[in-house]
């Protein structure tokens, strides 16, 4: 649990500077693949630093960090099993993903990744949801205190948006929308100085193909040489306030 805890406090402090945010997604012949969500944070380390001995206490180490969450379901299932049965479903959503946490105080390098791997691409999750359910973990160790600590509290919005997938092998769509305006507004306005921080944030997203890209929705995309990958770019606080900004329509060649 104590690394788990150090992850999520670490995770905090994002909190004060601008990190970039990416979800990428890899898409096999058989429609099965793999999706990772990315933040990093690496301009925060300097920052850290100027900021003197107690705000880099416990981050002057480097770190290379993985946590399967499953076998942290296993590890921790007493203190899980205290926790309110909504608090434990939460906690349950991230079953199938893996952290991968990066930190480098000598190179100025924080990089935090989490990924899952997927049977069929419709079976894609909302990744907002499951980075806010992230946040649980700590709940797990004390609970009245985990609100502060994950930068992603604010971002599963209690059901008020929502992301789907869907891809024929043709055919790849990614769309979002606002399901409840009032719970969607209630959790902007809840953002407070993060709006800043996010405000100088992007979200890119990257797509890999098994087939050459035959049309993309959205103009100023990127490809690769091949054609089979494709990348698109948006300011993250732009998105967090109209996240069909990120709705996206591939056609792959026959």
């Amino acid at each position: 649990m104590k690394t788990i805890v150090t992850l999520v406090t670490g995770l905090a402090f994002m909190l004060l500077t601008s990190c970039q945010f990416s979800e990428k997604i890899y898409i096999n012949e058989d429609g099965s693949g793999q999706v990772i969500f990315s933040m990093d944070a690496s301009e925060m380390m300097g920052f850290m630093g100027q900021m003197g001995d107690d705000a880099s206490e416990g981050m002057d180490k480097a770190v290379d960090s993985t946590i399967i969450f499953k076998e942290f379901l296993v590890a921790y299932k007493d203190s899980i099993a205290s926790l309110s049965p909504v608090e434990q479903e939460k906690i349950k959503a991230m079953e199938d993903y893996k952290l991968h946490m990066v930190m480098d105080p000598d190179k100025d390098k924080m990089l935090f990744d989490i990924e899952a791997d997927f049977k069929n691409a419709n079976e894609l999750r909302d990744m907002f949801k499951a980075m806010n359910s992230f946040n649980d973990f700590k709940g797990a160790e004390n609970a009245s205190e985990n609100a502060a600590f994950s930068p992603f509290s604010n971002l599963g919005n209690d059901g008020a948006t929502a992301v789907s997938y869907a891809y024929d092998g043709r055919l790849f769509e990614r769309k979002a929308e606002i399901l409840d305006a009032e719970k969607h507004q209630q959790a902007l306005d809840s953002l407070g100085k993060s709006e800043m921080i996010f405000a100088s944030s992007k979200y890119k997203i990257e797509y890999h193909f098994p087939k050459a890209i035959k049309s993309f929705s959205k103009e100023g995309a990127m490809y690769s040489l091949d054609k089979k990958t494709v990348s698109f770019e948006v300011g993250f606080l732009e998105m967090l306030k109209n996240p069909e900004l990120q709705d996206i329509e591939v056609v792959l060649e026959d």
